[in-house]
């Protein structure tokens, strides 16, 4: 099999201007972006991947307790590295769900530091993407990448946009998945959580 890697996503947020108007209008509400796409399935997307929906569906299902429990936590700019780190924490998943190929959900802007900085950017009408991020390993077929049945969803980011094609592909960092799953089988052996079953 193919080493994993961090394997990630970028897709615009579509910003109704009603919503930033109610976001400067009432600095003090909190800011939730309702029925927002995340990720598809069965697309072959910018990077050139896709992912087959069994795979990408069933990551679904397992983050969809981490929705639940209020513990799907995501970052503002994507980080190298598969570990979420709380200083760098802007918003909150709070449903998730399929509706055909595509995968939506709602994003509740915190108000953390970095929260404060995305609610800004938000209201200042800038064009901002919402970034899911895995780990995983891809088989090459053609032109075309498929993400594998390792595939493992961990978050999704508030970012840019991609700067240049496959810069969200980040490869060379198996020290950090390496990290990363040792932290996973640490977790898993104190909490028995459902989530990694």
């Amino acid at each position: 099999m193919n080493q994993r890697m961090v394997i990630s996503e970028w897709y615009e947020l579509d910003l109704d201007p009603s919503i930033i108007e109610e976001a400067r209008a009432n600095p003090s509400k909190p800011l939730v972006l309702v029925d927002k796409l995340l990720q598809k399935a069965n697309t072959k997307n910018h990077n050139g991947r896709i992912y087959p929906p069994d795979v990408l569906f069933r990551e679904v299902k397992k983050y969809s307790i981490l929705v639940n429990e209020r513990r799907a936590l995501g970052e503002l700019d994507h980080p190298s590295s598969p570990i979420i780190e709380l200083k760098n924490v802007s918003h909150l998943i709070t449903n998730i769900y399929v509706r055909g190929d595509d995968v939506r959900g709602d994003i509740e802007i915190l108000n953390t530091p970095q929260g404060q900085i995305l609610r800004s950017i938000v209201e200042q009408g800038v064009k901002i993407g919402i970034s899911s991020r895995g780990i995983g390993s891809l088989q090459k077929e053609g032109d075309t990448n498929i993400v594998q049945d390792d595939f493992e969803l961990i978050a999704f980011d508030s970012v840019s946009s991609p700067s240049t094609p496959g810069a969200f592909l980040v490869e060379g960092l198996q020290h950090d998945v390496d990290r990363y799953n040792n932290l996973r089988n640490i977790l898993h052996g104190i909490l028995k959580d459902s989530y990694f079953e």
